[in-house]
């Protein structure tokens, strides 16, 4: 039996060389990304429920973006706070701003895809970036370097949406590094030829992809997956590109709390079992042979058996994931989660476990 479980292990190594050197490597040991201004009228759309003190500080900088022909389209979805004043007031400041409306609807009840369909038909432009009302660029060029990757084909741009760094919390490391892993999975597909997902913190596409595929329609009784749905519905491997030059980031809060970020992290992996079959084989493998990765090394290592071999793979493993990772998590500037990887991948993992057994037993909550 112990044979055996050496046997899988062995090939669990083989299946994670697979992903990391062969996939991954795709984003992580690509060359810094070109960026030739395109100058495309864009409408950029933000979408806020009960988000006044964000809005307050983060809109003023979409209004400082250093690009020519642009509009923000400022959407409120039936706010109970001052996020609709606080709009109104930024429509009369700015010229470029669009200001929609959004009245409870008892068919659409607190979604955000209802919200996000409005703003989206009442854009005055064909080219649309979205990011959400608690993020702020990094650059007043967030836009231009955004929109440079738009070319006569490639009319869907995945980005990156980073987030803050906390000195001295060890849960902030843990969310940026998924954020990281995340972030080199969906890029990583994308250059192979097989995007799935993007994140609508930074996110951008052509109008006409949005009616291509009716929009939100297919998914609309879903809650979530305005962003991973669409695109897992929407790309392929002609109309999709990446952008992860360092001035296209966006930056937002990360959860302060355990609780917060295991009810965000909820959220976000109920969609996933809306994916394609292909998309939801893959992303199950990968952490599948995560979590067999640590449960074979443990029992082969606890019987002692053949011990000097399972530490060899160990290391081995180690050695080639930490320098994939480290590649591109230097590439998105985060190499400082680099540092706790052994102990923060392990925590992913089984979260990661007690989510899907969460979810299974009852619904996350969604849009505010």
């Amino acid at each position: 039996m112990l044979t055996i479980l050496l046997y899988i292990f062995i090939g669990i190594i083989a299946l994670q060389i697979f992903y990391y050197l062969i996939v991954f490597s795709k984003f992580a040991f690509a060359k810094p990304q070109k960026i030739t201004p395109k100058r495309i009228p864009v409408s950029v759309i933000v979408c806020a429920k009960n988000e006044a003190e964000n809005v307050t500080k983060f809109i003023p900088l979409l209004a400082e973006q250093n690009y020519p022909d642009y509009e923000i389209v400022l959407i409120d979805d039936a706010s109970s706070d001052d996020t609709l004043e606080i709009f109104e007031a930024f429509e009369k400041q700015y010229t470029n701003v669009r200001l929609v409306k959004v009245q409870n609807n008892e068919a659409f009840w607190g979604n955000k895809k209802f919200a996000l369909t409005l703003g989206i038909k009442a854009a005055k432009k064909e080219y649309l970036l979205f990011t959400d009302a608690d993020c702020y660029p990094t650059s007043k060029d967030w836009i231009m370097n955004m929109t440079s990757q738009f070319t006569l084909h490639k009319t869907i741009i995945l980005g990156y949406g980073a987030y803050e760094k906390i000195k001295g919390s060890f849960l902030n490391k843990i969310i940026r590094f998924e954020t990281v892993l995340t972030a080199v999975q969906y890029f990583s597909w994308a250059k192979m030829g097989r995007p799935y997902m993007g994140v609508g913190r930074n996110l951008a596409y052509k109008r006409e992809e949005f009616f291509k595929v009716n929009g939100f329609m297919d998914h609309m009784k879903i809650r979530s997956g305005d962003d991973d749905l669409f695109i897992n519905q929407a790309s392929n491997s002609k109309n999709t590109t990446i952008c992860y030059a360092p001035e296209s980031f966006t930056i937002s809060a990360p959860k302060t709390t355990y609780s917060e970020w295991f009810k965000q992290k909820r959220r976000h992996v109920s969609t996933a079992s809306f994916y394609k079959g292909f998309d939801k084989f893959q992303l199950g493998l990968f952490y599948f042979s995560q979590l067999f990765f640590f449960l074979l090394a443990i029992i082969l290592l606890a019987f002692q058996f053949q011990w000097m071999i399972v530490c060899g793979l160990i290391v081995f493993r180690y050695i080639f994931t930490w320098i994939t990772l480290g590649y591109a998590s230097g590439r998105l500037k985060e190499k400082d989660v680099m540092y706790w990887f052994p102990v923060i991948e392990l925590i992913l993992i089984f979260t990661q476990l007690n989510v899907y057994f969460t979810n299974s037993i009852s619904k996350p909550v969604h849009w505010k």
